[in-house]
């Protein structure tokens, strides 16, 4: 185990930076070009992303032993099973902005680089939460269930497509900035001279834009904005669920942190297998019972004096989610959906 509750020594953590720096500098790199991602792109940066993890996984286990290496890979599945219904989200939020395929990994990008700063604020405030004492377990355990519950209901009753072109974020955006109403490449801002000449084309004569302006922003900037929105309200989720089994606050972090930096890639990969995983959301929603069950026991044996022998060992925990997501798959395949959102063999 680590000295201490705050996490990892500088070592660690200078490790941790230089991988996700380096190769999110070749990532981009690769990524440069405004082009729409092959699925065969998509699968070839989401295995990196995945044996990356599983790499520094490896390191806290020849560093710190079988049980870190078990949190860590336990919070950095969760973090990657629950991102599957945001990222379905993320499907809806660009087909109410009609970005084209060529544009959404720039997107996604600025996406998941903010992600990056608000799981840390999140991080930060949901450890501060749990170390004012066993009480915020339960409250961490109702949240986790609460969240399972309204999946499980909407996969009943069945999804009403939100408009995200309307929604509050960009309406308030739309307040605060002026908006060009069109797509200008893969910019998210046009400054005056830009919006003038563009207006001057017989074509946009018609569109009532203010004028004189310093900066516009565009369809790809609020497009993004509810992105991110969407990605907060999801972290009030997800957060606490990594948090009930990970807790060490820099062993959270790094674990969401690994999961995140794939979606970009995962995103393309599940737009094209969504309707073949169909089975993945109870498995989902099953986990986060099973979290919820873990949390409000580990504060039931701190609270109430229950025996310690009932508490969930790490790799026990980390045994449970493999299973259940493997389950998840197999039953997609197994028992495929029928009528006319089956897939075509």
């Amino acid at each position: 185990m680590l000295d201490g509750h705050i996490g990892y020594p500088p070592t660690t953590i200078a490790l941790f930076a230089a991988i996700i720096l380096g190769f999110l500098a070749l990532d981009l790199f690769s990524h440069r070009k405004d082009k729409p991602v092959s699925i065969k792109d998509a699968l070839i940066w989401s295995v990196i992303w995945i044996v990356l993890a599983l790499c520094f996984a490896g390191y806290l286990y020849l560093s710190y032993g079988s049980e870190m290496a078990s949190l860590f890979l336990t919070g950095y599945l969760l973090e990657k099973v629950l991102s599957v219904d945001n990222l379905m989200v993320f499907v809806a939020v660009f087909a109410a902005f009609g970005i084209p395929d060529q544009y959404r990994h720039r997107v996604l990008l600025y996406g998941v680089l903010g992600a990056i700063v608000f799981r840390l604020v999140f991080v930060a405030a949901g450890s501060w939460l749990y170390a004012l004492g066993p009480w915020v377990e339960f409250v961490f355990a109702a949240i986790i269930a609460w969240t399972a519950i309204k999946m499980l209901q909407s996969d009943t009753e069945g999804d009403s497509i939100e408009d995200y072109s309307n929604h509050w974020s960009v309406r308030l955006v739309k307040r605060v900035m002026p908006v060009w109403p069109k797509l200008h490449g893969h910019d998210f801002f046009l400054r005056e001279r830009q919006v003038a000449a563009l207006h001057a084309l017989p074509e946009h004569k018609d569109l009532d834009v203010p004028k004189g302006k310093l900066l516009y922003a565009t369809p790809l900037f609020l497009c993004l904005i509810a992105i991110e929105m969407a990605d907060i309200v999801f972290a009030f989720d997800s957060v606490p669920a990594v948090i009930a089994v990970t807790k060490e606050p820099l062993l959270v972090y790094t674990a969401m942190i690994f999961a995140i930096l794939g979606l970009r890639q995962l995103y393309f990969v599940l737009a094209a297998l969504q309707k073949y995983l169909v089975h993945l959301a109870k498995a989902i929603v099953a986990l986060l019972f099973f979290i919820a069950f873990k949390l409000a026991l580990a504060a039931s044996i701190k609270m109430f004096g229950l025996p310690e022998d009932w508490k969930i060992e790490p790799n026990t925990s980390l045994l449970i989610v493999l299973s259940v997501l493997a389950l998840g798959v197999i039953a997609s395949f197994v028992f495929p959906p029928q009528g006319e959102d089956s897939p075509k063999a």
